[in-house]
């Protein structure tokens, strides 16, 4: 058996410099690369706290004296608010969110 959610939601891997004033609620427009004359609404669900590599199985461990700052990715939960019948997708897929935060 297997519990499967009818909630459609994406993951958008923002750079930690984007998040400043990025906040749950907010709108997100969506262009899905397989269908780009589609735009789609929803919005920010949540942000994940810590960056992508923080919580992966084998985090990337920087050698000492390694002082090379590098930007961070980090998760962004995006709700899409209806999603169309005709626009079948997949795991995977690639898509451009656009979000408004002022």
């Amino acid at each position: 058996m297997m519990f499967v959610p009818d909630e459609v939601w994406l993951v958008a891997n923002y750079k930690e410099t984007q998040l400043k004033d990025m906040r749950p609620g907010q709108p997100v427009e969506i262009r899905i690369d397989a269908y780009p004359d589609r735009k789609l609404t929803g919005h920010v669900e949540s942000v994940q706290p810590g960056s992508g590599t923080a919580f992966s199985l084998l985090p990337a461990e920087n050698a000492t004296g390694n002082y090379v700052k590098v930007v961070q990715r980090v998760p962004v939960k995006i709700i899409v608010d209806n999603w169309p019948s005709d626009v079948p997708v997949g795991p995977g897929m690639s898509v451009v969110p656009w979000t408004k935060v002022r």
